[in-house]
């Protein structure tokens, strides 16, 4: 930026906004240095203390506007944010500019008229009548302004607002981490995030300006969170006061250099603008050796958010009544992946079910007739207009498997994930054998009478696991309901049950690197509700099952799922998507609904939701001869990615 000398000997291009290479704007205001005694941080919105005679000149669009003597009391719309002389505002309070400004405040919130301000937004028509007056000027009050904002920057960093949940101050507040992009293979560049990372730099709007037009400045990765990421503009070095939150994914966030190539000026912040003289040698010192964003970045993330799926596109999809059956559903819409289906008889479109794409779930027209699986026929003779069947390339393949030799049979035991309560890993036992490597399984204890419970999973899910799981993974197995013969012992149970073990080496084995940790945050879908996606927790890693842990609800609430499952996403996924994001429950509201929402999950457990994409572990050895046998103790909560070293012995 060039100095005030500078702007000076240059007042007859005042209509011009010059840039150079990096787009800096040189038509910003005076470095004069009694800019800083024209605010107090002190001052509030309603109060303007009397300005210094000697303050600078803004140029602004070919037009030189200087402040005002204070006498007459400015103030700001709460509206729009134009500043003006409080006698030409409108009604007794003089809140706003115009008739039409104290009418729109009445449906929008406060929160929206602040953003308004930030951005930088022109003076509208309405605003015409503060033009009437001599020392009116858009610029003339921003000393004022920005003593507003420096007190809107002290609270910022508070609690989570009464308006909405903040993932920014809930990880700041906390010392939370998250887990990265990369984990989520499914989720919006999970599969190209490439190597962002602290300390890579970014061109973003520039806040802390006092210029009526939307300016950028540089800013540098402080730490991500997902795809969330803490900012620090360029020159406040150690100085955190006015650092910000931004989702990397989103409009406003771009590559070093974008702003030379797009005709956008790059103005430092009024906070650090008399630090240096020279900025564009501040930046090429900075910036020498610099990562930054991809150029072609955007458009990845606009690539990466085109779902296959489409409205109208009919599907097959488990009956959450009846798990052992599917039915005919219409894709009702598409949010981020996800899929609202709407139930092809439902006339009103209430009778919905919730799940992504990916969803082991749902299956492409003619699926249930051709591996043998119970299905529901409509009583729509004939598609409705306009509905048509989602190609099957689109569905999620499972790995073929080959069943010519030994297979699962009838009545095998195991260990499964319960579909109607996803904290709980039961004892289970192989129903029915389907086609192409699917089995129908039921939860010993508990199943129906006509098998209506029965649910179906994949010999290779990770939802299922062999004899002995949990024993050695220290994780508690649910018996079977009314078995009285405890603590439960697998040996005993199939003596007793005249039962076998699934063979160990028919399970899914593979352990991906996934990258999770114990304590890293990210939204979670909650299965038994499956439309809620809610801030969640890993609070255990058994190679690749994870246990979720639902912010501010009880631990009864937590569920199992496969670290491939779509059902996670990376902080920040709901902003990027638009999808609702469930805060943490809070303490009051968890004490008075903690004895109502137990009865409610007990009365619902019959009508299925949703299930995980569980994970079995590696179990090297199989039993299965009839003497008695022992577990080698595996170390639990493994957090190395590596298969595990379990082994099953029997004893001599």
């Amino acid at each position: 930026m060039e100095n005030t000398k500078d702007l000076t000997e240059h007042t007859s291009r005042a209509e011009r906004k010059r840039r150079d290479s990096f787009g800096m704007f040189d038509g910003y205001d005076s470095c004069s240095e009694d800019t800083s005694s024209s605010s107090s941080s002190d001052e509030s919105e309603e109060e303007v203390a009397p300005l210094p005679s000697s303050l600078p000149i803004i140029k602004n669009n070919g037009q030189v506007y200087t402040y005002p003597d204070g006498k007459s009391g400015m103030a700001t719309c709460e509206m729009c944010g134009m500043v003006g002389v409080r006698d030409a505002f409108y009604s007794k309070t003089k809140r706003f500019c115009s008739v039409s400004c104290s009418r729109s405040y009445s449906s929008n919130s406060k929160k929206a008229s602040i953003l308004a301000r930030l951005q930088g937004k022109p003076p509208t028509k309405k605003a015409k009548v503060l033009q009437k007056q001599p020392l009116v000027a858009k610029l003339a009050a921003y000393a004022q302004y920005q003593a507003t904002l420096q007190n809107q920057a002290k609270t910022k960093a508070a609690a989570v607002p009464v308006e909405g949940f903040s993932w920014g101050n809930y990880i700041n507040s906390n010392s939370f981490t998250a887990a990265p992009v990369t984990c989520f293979k499914h989720a919006p560049m999970g599969t190209c995030w490439g190597d962002i990372s602290e300390g890579v730099r970014v061109e973003v709007p520039n806040t802390d300006c006092s210029l009526p037009t939307k300016v950028f400045w540089i800013a540098g990765i402080v730490k991500l969170a997902g795809y969330n990421a803490l900012l620090r503009y360029e020159g406040f070095e150690n100085d955190s006061s006015l650092d910000f939150w931004c989702n990397v994914c989103g409009s406003d966030i771009h590559p070093v250099g974008w702003c030379a190539t797009s005709g956008k000026p790059l103005v430092p912040p009024r906070t650090i603008q008399h630090k240096y003289t020279n900025w564009k040698a501040f930046l090429v010192k900075r910036l020498t050796g610099a990562k930054t964003l991809p150029p072609d970045f955007s458009q990845k993330v606009s690539e990466s958010m085109q779902y296959p799926f489409k409205t109208s596109m009919r599907v097959e999809v488990v009956d959450k009544t009846h798990l052992c059956r599917t039915r005919v559903a219409v894709v009702e819409s598409v949010i981020g992946g996800r899929l609202r289906l709407v139930y092809e008889e439902s006339e009103d479109k209430t009778d919905d079910f919730w799940c992504h794409m990916y969803s082991p779930l749902i299956h492409h027209i003619g699926w249930s007739r051709s591996i043998g699986h119970r299905f529901k026929r409509s009583d729509i003779t004939k598609k409705q207009d306009g509905h048509f069947d989602a190609p099957p390339h689109l569905f999620m393949k499972v790995k073929e498997v080959d069943a010519a030799g030994e297979w699962f049979k009838e009545g095998m035991k195991l260990e499964a994930i319960d579909p109607l309560n996803l904290s709980a890993i039961c004892v289970a036992t192989i129903r029915k054998v389907l086609a192409d490597g699917y089995l129908m399984i039921g939860i010993d204890g508990s199943e129906a009478a006509d098998g209506s419970d029965w649910f179906c999973y994949h010999a290779t899910s990770p939802s299922i696991f062999p004899v002995g799981f949990c024993e050695i993974n220290m994780i508690e197995l649910t018996p079977p309901r009314g078995y009285a013969k405890l603590p439960f012992k697998w040996f005993d149970y199939l003596r007793e049950t005249d039962s076998i073990a699934a063979p160990v080496k028919l399970f899914n084995k593979e352990v991906p690197n996934h990258g999770f940790h114990v304590g890293m945050k990210l939204e979670a879908v909650d299965l038994m509700e499956p439309r809620l996606v809610c801030v969640a927790t890993v609070t255990r890693i058994i190679h690749r099952l994870l246990r979720i842990h639902f912010d501010g609800w009880e631990d009864e609430y937590d569920q199992w799922v496969d670290c491939e499952s779509p059902d996670l996403y990376p902080v920040g996924w709901c902003q990027l998507t638009g999808y609702q994001l469930q805060p943490p429950a809070p303490q009051s509201s968890r004490d008075s609904q903690s004895s109502s929402s137990k009865q409610k999950k007990k009365a619902k457990s019959q009508q299925y939701k949703g299930h995980k994409k569980m994970t079995s572990l590696q179990l090297k050895e199989e039993l299965l001869d009839g003497e008695e046998y022992s577990f080698l103790q595996g170390a639990s909560d493994q957090e190395s990615n590596g298969s595990a070293s379990y082994y099953i012995k029997q004893e001599p």
